[in-house]
């Protein structure tokens, strides 16, 4: 948890007490006043207030030795007590910590209100680089770091942080893991990620989690704990070399695509629901995307994670299947209306 939010929490929860003080005092001393001395109760009140309030005006009824000493004490409690609220107001107005908790309330407002979202799990140099791409593409994002400097230059970024441990599932819980769409792990050791992972799937079985892996050893045992994908930095840039030398044209075709940096060409994926995709059951050829759209499908994979690449026409579509499609953005965005069209 952020250090100013938690000191926000402190300061709640001193203003709570404080309150609850002054009202077991005025409790007190009213009824002192009304079972002790005998008054009526609105009397008791009445000089219990007073006394506290230290305005000055005279006893309501006069009052012996016991009654002025329980006077005095009262005067004492309430004093205290005052100079304990003030302090506190005031020292919450001097930090800023009534500004820094708004913002609080509202991030965490923001965030309760999230589904589908995604979860970043560190904010080092791979972190950041997530967190931009998945800004550009208009995903809800919300990053978990540890570390102030990143949790402050994250927020400087207008990212939605969470400051904490993603080992915890109290964080992972405070993040909205039940309700994500997927939760990437970068953080910088195998061993953080890895319990990270058995966390998340733990608290969600469905969630996708996308990690990070430092060593080969690292990397076969996020996957025996469920991480859906495995990124391990050294392979990857190693095969990208090796295709940016063999394969230029195809790698830059490729990152285009993938990244959206030209918005004339996109490659998505779209998933067919047997309750609202009436072409299940038939070929490709019958939803004729291809001359209504003017996207191609690339592949298609099926939910038992076969892969058809370059379908036919006659290829069947099935419940569960995943589109591999590549377009332009109106291309892409022109298939929804088609195959989930009202039966």
């Amino acid at each position: 948890m952020n250090e100013r939010a938690e000191q926000y929490r402190r300061l709640q929860r001193d203003l709570l007490f404080g309150i609850c003080a002054a009202s077991a005092v005025i409790l007190l001393g009213t009824l002192w006043y009304w079972l002790i001395e005998g008054w009526r109760w609105t009397e008791a009140l009445y000089m219990t207030i007073i006394t506290l309030s230290t305005v000055g005006f005279l006893e309501v009824h006069p009052l012996g030795d016991r009654g002025h000493l329980f006077t005095i004490v009262l005067i004492i409690l309430g004093v205290v007590w005052l100079g304990y609220v003030v302090n506190r107001f005031t020292e919450a107005l001097i930090q800023g910590y009534f500004q820094d908790g708004f913002k609080f309330q509202q991030s965490q407002r923001r965030m309760d209100n999230l589904t589908n979202h995604y979860i970043l799990c560190g904010f080092g140099r791979t972190g950041r680089q997530v967190a931009s791409t998945l800004t550009t593409e208009e995903k809800d994002l919300i990053v978990i770091e540890t570390n102030p400097d990143a949790v402050e230059s994250a927020q400087a970024l207008g990212y939605l942080v969470l400051q904490g441990s993603a080992t915890l599932d109290e964080t992972l819980r405070e993040a909205g893991i039940e309700r994500a769409h997927s939760i990437i792990s970068a953080l910088p050791s195998d061993a953080e990620n890895l319990y990270t992972v058995l966390s998340a799937k733990t608290l969600n079985p469905k969630v996708r989690v996308v990690v990070r892996a430092n060593s080969e050893e690292g990397t076969e045992k996020l996957k025996q704990v469920g991480a859906d994908v495995v990124v391990a930095p050294y392979m990857a840039v190693g095969k990208r070399m090796t295709i940016a030398a063999l394969r230029p044209q195809v790698l830059n075709f490729v990152d285009v695509a993938l990244t959206g940096k030209d918005p004339a060409i996109y490659i998505e994926e779209i998933l067919l629901t047997s309750e609202t995709c009436p072409y299940i059951g038939k070929q490709l050829s019958e939803t004729k995307l291809r001359s209504q759209t003017g996207a191609t499908i690339l592949a298609i994979c099926r939910n038992d994670g076969t892969l058809i690449t370059s379908p036919t026409g006659q290829t069947p579509l099935q419940a569960k299947d995943l589109l591999i499609c590549l377009g332009t953005d109106s291309q892409l965005q022109a298939i929804n209306p088609i195959l989930y069209k009202a039966q």
